[in-house]
């Protein structure tokens, strides 16, 4: 009998198929079928299965929550969710309430740049929307479930030669009135010799209820294109969180991640690069602030498929509490891509004697002209400056938070949208010190997700 993680959503599926096609558009119906064949053979990992430790997506996913088939407005208050407020940097910004696109300013744009709801593109744009959607993302159990109940989500487009001059911001808010599953879907096309800078950030405004994310952002950048990303989640205790970011890469173009988890309840985040193209790049650094009993795992698979390509991966945790996480790192080289350099390395401190941490670098190769390395360390903070530092008249607490905040530098470092790099250190520097770390912003509006 299949686990009632997943058949409770493909019997609700079967049930309003109607109203789920009839609420969305046709680049995003056609991938259903497909998705529902893949899923009756489909099973998530959980305890019963190997890597359940790592995160047990099956248990997660498991309890009966709703899903908004009928997309019912639910109202959100922007002004008391939006804390990721980023002064200097003045983004162009997007909402998207639980799985819906809610608000965008639109004229703001700059031309040939587009950021609009996923349903209004592949009503308006169909051409892109059906060229890309789907082609990206691998096909996995999580992945065809995001496919079976995608209603609608966000594009982004930059059309060839367009550089953007300020960052855009997609705010991603939880909020309902029951507990609620949410199937957010991305899509994001950065055309040849084009540029563009994405800040996300993921809240939590009701912190009562239980909500689950499952995530799928496809990205695919053409030759000489460049995308930085960067993640923010800020969420509570009762967020179960999955997101899979699939990036493929033409040749010559450039990708950089930071993803930051600041606070979370228990996520997963799944990176996938593919490197398609002769002297294509990525860079992929994140960072986990964990604790109470909360999880975070990051699991990366670099796949270097043409010669002369570069990667490089920096992973940093600190563990607190009872809370656990994870980093499972893969690079693969294969044959076809002689002359790669790739490198990984995962860091991680804990903090305290009830927190744990998983950590799994793994090297395929299958080529003998390549550069590859890979390391991780656990391990607990440093006695001899903690000792050092108090013997200077610094009190333990604060010694604590200072070592911290220096072992997280580097990953902070890398983020290449301007005006954020300072902000995040701001973040990074409350979080330590234990306070509500996101400020308010000067937002003072209602919108109603329809």
């Amino acid at each position: 009998m299949k686990e009632n993680s997943l058949k409770q959503y493909i019997d609700l599926y079967d049930a309003n198929v109607a109203t789920i096609n009839g609420r969305s558009a046709g680049a995003l119906n056609a991938r259903r079928a497909a998705a529902r064949q893949l899923l009756d053979n489909a099973s998530l990992p959980s305890r019963r299965t190997p890597d359940y430790e790592k995160s047990p997506v099956g248990e997660w996913m498991a309890p009966d929550r709703g899903v908004n088939v009928a997309r019912v407005a639910i109202p959100v208050d922007l002004a008391a969710t939006l804390r990721c407020g980023v002064p200097n940097m003045s983004p162009l910004q997007a909402f998207v309430v639980n799985d819906a696109f809610v608000a965008a300013r639109s004229e703001l744009l700059p031309e040939g740049v587009t950021m609009m709801s996923l349903k209004e593109a592949a009503e308006k744009r169909p051409e892109l929307v059906e060229r890309y959607y789907g082609t990206i993302a691998p096909e996995t159990p999580l992945i065809a479930l995001n496919d079976l109940l995608a209603q609608d989500g966000v594009f982004i487009h930059v059309a060839k030669g367009v550089a953007t001059e300020r960052p855009l911001q997609v705010v991603n808010i939880l909020s309902a009135p029951i507990s609620l599953m949410a199937t957010r879907r991305v899509l994001i096309v950065v055309e040849d010799d084009a540029r563009l800078q994405l800040l996300t950030c993921d809240h939590t405004q009701d912190n009562i209820q239980d909500y689950l994310v499952n995530q799928v952002v496809e990205v695919s950048l053409g030759r000489n294109a460049s995308l930085d990303l960067c993640e923010i989640e800020e969420s509570s205790a009762e967020t179960y969180r999955v997101s899979t970011v699939t990036v493929n890469q033409a040749e010559g173009s450039r990708f950089g991640l930071t993803g930051v988890s600041l606070t979370s309840g228990h996520t997963r985040n799944n990176y996938i690069v593919n490197l398609l193209g002769e002297h294509a790049s990525a860079e992929l650094n994140g960072m986990a602030v964990n604790s109470d009993s909360r999880h975070v795992d990051n699991c990366t698979r670099v796949n270097h498929l043409a010669p002369r390509c570069h990667s490089n991966q920096m992973f940093k945790y600190v563990l607190d509490d009872e809370s656990t996480g994870a980093f499972e790192g893969e690079i693969l080289v294969d044959e076809r891509a002689p002359f790669t350099e790739a490198y990984q390395t995962n860091r991680n401190i804990l903090a305290s004697a009830g927190a744990s941490m998983h950590t799994t670098p793994r090297l395929l190769i299958y080529n003998d002209d390549v550069k590859c390395s890979h390391g991780a360390t656990t391990g607990q903070l440093d006695s001899e400056a903690l000792f050092y530092m108090q013997t200077r008249g610094i009190p333990v607490a604060e010694a604590r938070t200072m070592l911290m905040q220096a072992f997280m530098v580097d990953v902070v470092d890398s983020v290449k949208i301007e005006g954020l790099r300072d902000r995040l250190r701001h973040l990074v520097e409350r979080r330590f010190a234990g306070d509500d770390f996101c400020d308010g912003c000067n937002l003072q509006s209602t919108h109603t997700n329809e």
